[in-house]
Order: structure tokens, then sequence, then C-alpha cells
């Protein structure tokens, strides 16, 4: 039982982005028939559909759009690259870009809560482990029960950002991104458009899945 448990959870954990590095990396064969790189169509997209303001840049950061400052940053071999995928997850960030424009407030309540989520899931960790301590220095009823609450609401914080930014992240790939691509992509390749844009979203499912097991981890932990 025990084992078939660990098989489950090394599912969870590994499968989803082991799978999305996959697909990312078979759909990544420079393409010559492409007219332009992924940053080139991020670009071109932004200009056509008039958002002003939202530049492209390289990062190494990992591909993503940055609400505060405006700016769509996509990896090296997605900038420069002349590939399904580049193409594709360049178009997904622009997805992104065409939200905040648009006022989708997914992305905005997901944007507020991400610092504050990154913050509490610092401080619940701390908690938890200076649980037993504190509770031995302070002596006060129910001091631990405190302490543990407040360690809880802080892992549960992170593991509803988690939830809130899957229906951001399907949105971006399928609402927006998937029928700009029909556009510029050959109609052969729209399947591996929608490969990479699945695989993409099945990361932030393992994420919150993941988020979610910690905090009935730390659950079950307590309950002892």
């Amino acid at each position: 039982m025990i084992v078939l448990l660990i098989v489950f959870l090394l599912a969870i954990f590994v499968l989803p982005n082991v799978w999305a590095k996959w697909v990312l990396s078979r759909h990544s064969r420079g393409r010559d028939d492409y007219p332009g790189t992924g940053a080139e169509l991020a670009d071109h997209l932004l200009r056509r559909l008039g958002i002003e303001g939202v530049k492209v840049e390289m990062t190494d950061q990992g591909d993503h759009y940055d609400p505060e400052a405006r700016r769509v940053r996509l990896s090296r071999e997605h900038y420069e690259g002349r590939s399904l995928t580049a193409v594709t997850v360049a178009a997904h960030e622009v997805g992104h870009a065409i939200q905040h424009h648009e006022g989708y407030a997914p992305l905005i309540a997901r944007a507020r809560m991400v610092g504050v989520a990154q913050r509490a899931e610092k401080i619940g960790a701390l908690l938890m482990m200076a649980a037993p301590f504190l509770f031995i220095l302070t002596r006060l009823p129910g001091g631990l029960a405190i302490v543990i609450v407040a360690a809880v609401i802080s892992f549960g914080t992170a593991a509803v950002v988690h939830l809130v930014t899957l229906p951001v992240e399907f949105d971006a790939s399928f609402n927006r991104a998937l029928p700009l691509l029909r556009e510029y992509v050959p109609p052969y390749d729209m399947p591996g458009a929608r490969h990479v844009l699945t695989a993409c979203a099945f990361t932030y499912v393992a994420a919150s899945l993941a988020s979610i097991l910690n905090l009935g981890r730390w659950l079950v932990i307590l309950r002892r």
C-alpha cells in the first residue's frame, strides 16, 4: 500500500513535468517555413492587437508575462527560436498580455496574491519548524494551536494561488493563444501547438496538486 502511494505521488509530481519537457523538445526543431521567431511573433501580435506599452524581452527566469513591468519575457530558445514550440509559447505569453489589457479578473487576482503567497509560505515553513520551541518557551494555553493555525493558513494561501492560476493559464492558452495561432501556423501544425499548450497547462496542474498535498501532509503530521 505504501509503495503504491509513493508511486502515485511520484507520478503526480514528476510525470507532468517530464511529459511537458518532452512535448516542448519534440516541437523545438527549427522551421525554415516559419516567417519569424517567437519574439517577432509576440511583438507582431501586440502591435496588431493594439496593446501599447508592452515590450518583449529575453530572460533567463523562464517564460512569463510580468503585469507590473508590462513585459512579455521569453527564454532565449523561444525568443530567438523559429520553431513550433517557440511561437506557441510566445503566443501563450501574449495571451496573458491580452488578459491584462482586457482586465481579466483572475489574472489581476493572481498578480495580487503571488507576492503575498510567497511570503506566507516562507513564514508558514518557519512557524512549523519553530512551533514546538515557541510552545515550550511561551507555555501559553493554546499557544501551539495558534502557531499551527497560522502555519496552515500560510500553506493554504499558496494552494489557493495555484488553484487561481489554473483558469488563468488555460484561458491564456486555449481562449487567447490558440485562436491567434490558427492564423499564423499551418493547419498540419495545429495539433502540435495544442499539445504544447496542454503540456504547459499540465505543469500548473501538477504544481496545484503538489501544493494541496503539501498542505495535507502538514495536517496529517499535526494530528499525530
